[in-house]
């Protein structure tokens, strides 16, 4: 049985969490509340929000937790070639917030293979919007010929970046945007993408499960640290790939 939050709940602690023989392992808590302070103080003990249209809000703690490390981002040949051209050619463009909304939305709209319907809800666009504005969550967008082609967006405290979802509308598109944001990041010292849940794209993009318990650990101390400022960059964020190796590795 997981516990109901009010507004002024404190959340259980992570490893409060269902276990692994439950049928919703990482499952923390419920609530109604999705207020700014409330995804703050979820963010900052690595805990995430979770749900379908119609049901409460439900808040999660997955044991082991998915992480990329910026510099381990998986870069193929092929993706390598394509960043080198998207550096030259200036039809190609990378914003940063550029309309973090539209983001939201294209991310909720663009189909996706195993799944029927999105969990990006109004109700979640109107809170991560309400981050937004308090320059605390921030969209990456790729541009193509004036459109904007493919994107992510995330929640962005000291130095932790807590990767929501992305979207590609043109071939490698979201990868373009991720590509920029490590390449930034790493730049940055920031050291972890928070990517929530395992999954085989994920691990296919450099991705990693770590312990719940290193990675809450890590959390607590990386929010404490002073995080990328300002937070802005474009496309020529994308030459740490593009240098030979052993430096874009370094």
């Amino acid at each position: 049985m997981i516990p109901w939050l009010e507004p002024h709940d404190p959340f259980p602690p992570p490893d409060a969490a269902l276990g692994h023989d439950s049928g919703a392992p990482g499952l923390l808590a419920a609530s109604h509340d999705l207020s700014p302070q409330r995804l703050l103080l979820a963010y900052r003990q690595g805990i995430f929000p979770w749900y379908g249209q119609g049901q409460p809000v439900l808040w999660w703690s997955t044991d082991p937790r998915m992480v990329l490390v910026p510099t381990e981002l998986h870069v193929s040949a092929n993706l390598r070639k394509t960043l080198k051209r998207v550096v030259r050619d200036a039809a190609w463009e990378i914003r940063v917030d550029d309309d973090f909304a539209a983001v939201m939305h294209a991310c909720a709209q663009t189909p996706r293979e195993g799944q029927d319907g999105t969990w990006i809800t109004p109700e979640i666009i109107a809170a991560y919007t309400a981050l937004h504005r308090r320059g605390q969550a921030h969209s990456v967008e790729t541009w193509f010929e004036g459109r904007r082609v493919g994107g992510l967006y995330g929640v962005a405290l000291g130095a932790m970046f807590f990767g929501e979802s992305m979207f590609a509308h043109r071939t490698d598109a979201s990868k373009i945007a991720l590509a920029a944001l490590c390449g930034f990041l790493a730049a940055q010292g920031v050291t972890m993408i928070d990517c929530q849940q395992e999954t085989d794209h994920l691990a296919s993009l450099g991705g990693r499960p770590i312990p719940r318990e290193a990675f809450v650990a890590h959390v607590r101390q990386a929010v404490t640290q002073g995080g990328p400022h300002p937070w802005h960059f474009d496309k020529t964020a994308l030459e740490w790939w593009t240098r030979p190796r052993s430096n874009a590795q370094a």
